[in-house]
């Protein structure tokens, strides 16, 4: 057994066990906590990317395992926490029937998730940027949104419910969408080829110190903004 290039996969396992770990605590109405189990499996699956190409540890065990994990902790894991979320706004309504069934309307964002991922396993063009909007950005939105604004709810469920619903379909198209996305990947510190992510990542500063967790959300409206600007260029 080749240690060196076992270590990719155990940072993706990590992954995979953190995003079981979110799913659990959404499970239990905890959304802050699965929230921070999710930004923990974006930093595993960051860190194992890192260290295939810095081992030169590549291998087709570990692209499956890497799917596998995503499709854990960045589609079943975001979807939970959007369920909880109108699931909690629909029951403050105090209301049965047909509203009863509009949490199952969550069910768009791991579907769609596991959908981005196989487009993506056999996808050519996505090797240096992504088509579609990534899963772990995605999972970050939902996680930040569940995050920030559960408190919130009770204060206009219909409203909330409202555009839960068509924000969850709108960034769940995105995900298998035909807009490119740059790679956050930065190859030289140069100005020149980095510059929307140098924005991206200075507002994202500011944004987190102004706004907390909710700041993560948006910056991921921001990069989807910045990589469709960029297509037009």
């Amino acid at each position: 057994m080749n240690i060196k290039k076992s270590i990719p996969n155990l940072i993706t396992c990590l992954n995979l066990a953190s995003g079981c770990v979110a799913c659990v605590m959404a499970l239990k109405n905890e959304l802050p906590l699965a929230t921070l189990w999710i930004i923990l499996a974006a930093v595993f699956d960051f860190c194992d990317g890192f260290a295939a190409r810095f081992l030169k540890a590549y291998s087709p065990l570990g692209k499956e395992l890497d799917s596998l994990a995503d499709m854990v902790s960045f589609g079943v894991a975001p979807g939970l926490i959007v369920f909880c979320l109108l699931e909690y706004a629909c029951a403050s309504l105090g209301a049965g029937g047909a509203i009863s069934y509009i949490p199952y309307l969550a069910l768009v964002v791991p579907v769609f998730s596991g959908l981005r991922l196989a487009k993506f396993n056999i996808d050519e063009r996505q090797t240096t940027s992504f088509i579609g909007l990534p899963v772990p950005a995605h999972a970050l939105f939902w996680a930040s949104v569940g995050y920030s604004v559960e408190p919130l709810l009770p204060s206009n469920p219909y409203l909330f419910i409202s555009i839960t619903v068509v924000l969850s379909v709108i960034t769940s198209l995105l995900l298998v969408s035909e807009i490119p996305m740059f790679s956050l990947k930065i190859k030289s510190l140069a100005w020149k080829g980095n510059e929307y992510r140098y924005i991206l990542v200075g507002c994202a500063v500011v944004f987190i110190a102004l706004f907390g967790v909710l700041g993560i959300a948006g910056t991921i409206l921001l990069y989807i903004l910045l990589s469709i600007f960029n297509k037009r260029r």
